[in-house]
């Protein structure tokens, strides 16, 4: 999750996907509208404090998550973003790969990639770099990258080579942000959203070519409106320590 998350590589035109994969009619991105305007709430309160008081009471602080035990960070400093240009790329770059994703896949696995990266990214932030604070749900939207990086790849006879190539180049350009933004981009959040994005796609997307990924069992659907549900909690709650009533 970072501070300043660039996301250039978002603002290419989308890649063509297969019409066998997507069908004829696109669906209305709901998952992915519903999210982004939950952490858009959360903006809206984070401009009424201040940018600086609300990354001081709900970031994800990462020596206040291990020393104070203030756990809930890891969760609340993916629904904060550092300002209004950080709050318009990131929903940009969610948006775009947001209605490819529930294009492709049923919907109820949107969330569940999207916090299941946030964890990792959150985690692996942790792990080797475990000072400072973050804010902002790029480690969840890259995990949408992951994957639909292996849904491409997986199911390659529905997906164009242009789609495939399109997700590696705006994989390279986080990459290449984050070498030169060290300073101000978490890149191990990114890293971490990635993974876990691309782990949950290995497990669950079918590589018989005759199952249809859009078709999801009722537990996979609750789950999926859980992981909404946490996010939305979790947008809740930070609006609540900021405004000083949790």
């Amino acid at each position: 999750m970072s501070l300043r998350y660039e996301t250039d590589e978002a603002e290419q035109d989308a890649p063509v996907l297969d019409e066998a994969a997507a069908g004829p009619v696109a669906p209305f991105p709901t998952y992915t509208v519903i999210l982004i305007a939950s952490y858009v709430m959360v903006a809206l309160a984070q401009f009424s404090v201040g940018l600086d008081r609300s990354a001081a009471l709900a970031s994800f602080d990462k020596p206040a998550f291990l020393q104070d035990q203030e756990y809930w960070r890891i969760l609340t400093g993916a629904a904060l973003h550092g300002g209004l240009l950080h709050l318009a790329m990131n929903s940009y770059a969610f948006y775009s790969f947001g209605k490819i994703f529930e294009m492709i896949t049923n919907r109820a696995h949107l969330p569940i990639v999207f916090l299941v990266s946030i964890l990792g990214g959150g985690i692996l932030s942790l792990i080797f770099a475990p000072q400072g604070k973050s804010v902002g749900a790029s480690g969840g939207i890259i995990g949408l990258i992951g994957y639909l990086l292996v849904y491409a790849f997986r199911r390659r006879e529905f997906i164009t080579p242009e789609f495939r190539k399109g997700l590696l180049i705006n994989i390279g350009i986080i990459l290449a942000y984050g070498l030169l933004l060290y300073q101000v981009i978490d890149n191990y959040g990114h890293i971490g959203g990635l993974v876990a994005g691309a782990v949950y796609g290995v497990f669950q997307i079918p590589s018989d070519s005759y199952t249809d990924p859009r078709v999801a069992n009722p537990a996979t659907q609750t789950l999926g409106l859980a992981s909404m549900g946490i996010y939305i909690a979790v947008c809740c709650f930070a609006i609540l320590v900021m405004f000083r009533i949790v």
